[in-house]
């Protein structure tokens, strides 16, 4: 049987925000998933490898390409391809769209969290930064909290307006400092290599979810941010010892290991939850390939059901 070819567009409409949360949450009561990363880069450039087996899901295996500079010749930053192949025999099951694999895998990965360390009240969402990202992130989070208001921030007044004008209920913030202490949940998705958003601005009861780190070099909040709030990951093997959001302050000694309360393989344990409506909490979104593999089936499976 001929591998599933799975486009955008028609991939798009089969999948709901809320489902692929609770798929995601699923896949981690499943035995933990082997996982390979391999980072090539050059200058700015960034090649991503990265594979995960998981029992009873099978393999995936995803290559992005990420290039910064290519919007200025407007071709995307972010590419590559993604392959699904069986548990069982190993044959190649599905090529699925990259774009939409990453969509919804990034943004999900960032709803499952908020879902369960913002508090359910939450009223106003600051989405930092306006670029592809930023656009799912509103998608996603409005799927969670529709009654929420949402404002963007980002350094081109010009795209925070381009990201507006998609979307007729959200405010361009001109401050990002008065917007993070306004908000209940700051999602934040930019190319940052120093911090953006800082603990001083950070009030009880918030949820911070960071998404745009994913080199050694990059990070979006300082260390005061990590040390007022809890910490919590998608998962330890591919965020701790690689991203700078966790490493570079880890290797300075600004917090410890001990710090990351729980990664998602502590969902069933019931650890990776908010405590009480003061806390701040914090969720750094690594996005490892074993996500990427559970996005996949859930695509994969809403296609065969269509």
């Amino acid at each position: 049987m001929p591998p599933e070819l799975i486009d955008y567009a028609t991939g798009e409409p089969l999948l709901d925000w809320i489902a692929l949360t609770e798929a995601l949450e699923a896949g981690h009561s499943l035995p933990r998933a082997e996982i390979a990363d391999s980072f090539l880069y050059r200058g700015s450039d960034t090649m991503l490898n990265r594979a995960a087996w998981i029992e009873g899901l099978g393999i995936a295996v995803k290559t992005a390409t990420v290039f910064p500079g290519n919007p200025t010749h407007d071709k995307p930053a972010v590419n590559g391809g993604m392959c699904l192949y069986s548990n069982c025999d190993g044959l190649l099951e599905a090529i699925v769209d990259f774009h939409l694999v990453t969509k919804w895998k990034t943004a999900g990965d960032s709803l499952l969290a908020a879902r369960k360390l913002a508090r359910p009240d939450s009223e106003r969402i600051l989405i930092v930064g306006a670029g592809t990202v930023a656009h799912s992130l509103y998608e996603a989070y409005f799927a969670a909290f529709p009654k929420a208001r949402f404002t963007v921030w980002n350094r081109s007044a010009a795209g925070a307006q381009r990201l507006a004008s998609a979307f007729p209920d959200i405010e361009v913030a001109p401050d990002l400092e008065a917007a993070v202490r306004a908000a209940d949940i700051v999602t934040s998705a930019t190319m940052a290599t120093a911090p953006l958003i800082m603990g001083d601005w950070l009030r009880p009861g918030q949820h911070i979810d960071l998404i745009g780190a994913f080199r050694p070099d990059m990070r979006e909040a300082d260390d005061a941010a990590l040390k007022r709030a809890r910490i919590f990951v998608d998962s330890r093997a591919t965020t701790l010892d690689h991203i700078g959001e966790l490493k570079i302050p880890l290797e300075a000694g600004a917090i410890g290991r001990e710090d990351v309360v729980a990664d998602y393989y502590d969902l069933p344990s019931g650890d990776f939850a908010r405590r009480s409506d003061d806390e701040i909490t914090l969720f750094k979104n690594g996005g490892g390939a074993h996500l990427d593999l559970m996005s996949g089936r859930y695509i994969l499976g809403a296609w065969r059901a269509r």
